[in-house]
């Protein structure tokens, strides 16, 4: 019967030394689990608001401006990720929500500059294309015009052209 408790004794601090060790290496710091959730946010949004300035530059966009924005943003994310790298969670936190801040209303901006764009190659095709079709039909009018005016003029006046 000794030996049944010994066995018993031992499996049962065994079991809660397994216990108690696994919960202490997969527990996590609630300021580390806000630090990891504001990066991953933190990198939707860049990601977003890189495929935003994207299509705008597909569109013909000037996306310069655009650009120096997400750079910043993206500098505060890398200060993030260095921050959490270091273990400081509160500065992690904080670069991140920056970040996050700073691209608010970015995607709507982009947006506009890619609609701009769009309203600007159209005019440009209207110029440029419609308005040469125009013109080349006015100069040979202009000059059907004038041939048949001059060719009216001289045969009043004789000659034969």
């Amino acid at each position: 019967m000794v030996k049944c408790g010994l066995k018993l004794l031992f499996v049962l601090i065994l079991m809660f030394w397994i216990v108690n060790g696994s919960l202490c290496v997969f527990a996590v710091d609630e300021s580390e689990a806000n630090a990891r959730t504001a990066i991953a946010d933190a990198e939707v949004v860049v990601s977003d608001c890189y495929g935003a300035v994207l299509d705008a530059e597909k569109a013909g966009a000037n996306v310069t401006e655009l650009l120096s924005v997400l750079n910043e943003a993206g500098m505060l994310l890398s200060s993030a990720n260095l921050a959490y790298e270091t273990g400081d969670f509160n500065s992690t936190v904080y670069f991140a929500t920056q970040s996050i801040l700073m691209l608010h209303g970015f995607v709507a901006e982009a947006g506009i500059s890619r609609e701009t764009a769009i309203q600007q190659r159209y005019w440009d095709f209207m110029i440029n294309v419609v308005a040469s079709i125009v013109g080349t039909l006015v100069v040979i009018c202009g000059g059907f015009g004038v041939w048949f005016f001059l060719k009216k003029k001289y045969e009043r006046a004789g000659s034969v052209v």
